[in-house]
């Protein structure tokens, strides 16, 4: 990753921030794109001078073509994508749910995806490759009470993957997938406290760092990851685990 630019959605905690230190720490240029740039001002500073903060909010074209457009001022080039901006909100059984809420999670969880791809496709074409990631999730294939607008997200960005695997894949851009499983973060505080699905029932200690999803995204951006372009990596999986260094 030394020298390489890589962008990330959601970055200023959880997985996002997770990920800016990894990559940080391989080598790479870093731009973190976010809704709020307090925290990631903070994690910039942390990091140092090959970081950058841009505000962006996924959900919306403009904002995320401009925000673009400002890492390849700033570096020249982008070499990764990671799709990680995503939200849980509303868990709500299908009765219950509120439209509005129920459409704003769909603008960032697949819309988001989508946004983030087509702003990157040009300048990636234009270098001969490049490398676009997004965070899965088990619910991409999974149905989960209380979580529809999430699962459909998430299902709705895994078939993304697929399409722009199929369409890209021949300009030499590499499209793929990762399923942590459940991860320590600020989300699972959600839903546990929803109190919805046997998600909300699982321990919180029993969830893996982000750190872990952190590092299998840089391991992904490695031939490594191959064969499984055009599909989802299930951090699960303990070959997975052991291939990224995570486990002995």
């Amino acid at each position: 990753m030394q020298g390489k630019v890589v962008v990330i959605t959601g970055a200023s905690k959880g997985i996002g921030a997770a990920a800016m230190r990894a990559f940080g720490g391989a080598g790479a240029h870093v731009a973190g794109l976010a809704r709020s740039r307090t925290q990631l001002d903070a994690l910039v500073g942390d990091i140092g001078p090959a970081a950058m903060a841009q505000e962006c909010d996924v959900a919306d074209w403009a904002s995320v073509s401009a925000a673009i457009a400002a890492v390849q001022a700033r570096f020249g080039r982008i070499d990764v994508l990671i799709n990680n901006a995503g939200v849980i909100d509303p868990i709500a059984r299908l009765a219950e749910a509120d439209p509005a809420a129920w459409g704003a999670n769909i603008d960032i969880n697949l819309k988001g995806v989508f946004h983030g791809m087509k702003a990157v496709l040009p300048v990636m074409r234009a270098q001969d490759g490049g490398t676009i990631i997004t965070v899965s999730s088990g619910a991409a294939t999974n149905p989960l009470e209380g979580w529809s607008s999430y699962c459909a997200g998430k299902a709705g960005a895994l078939m993304l993957t697929r399409a722009a695997h199929l369409e890209e894949g021949p300009h030499g851009i590499r499209v793929l997938g990762l399923s942590p499983g459940t991860v320590a973060t600020d989300m699972q505080v959600k839903i546990k406290a929803s109190g919805v699905n046997p998600v909300s029932q699982i321990d919180f200690a029993t969830h893996i760092p982000a750190d872990w999803p952190a590092r299998a995204l840089v391991w992904m951006c490695g031939p490594a990851a191959d064969e499984w372009l055009g599909r989802d990596i299930s951090l699960r999986d303990e070959a997975i685990r052991r291939a990224v260094g995570l486990i002995a």
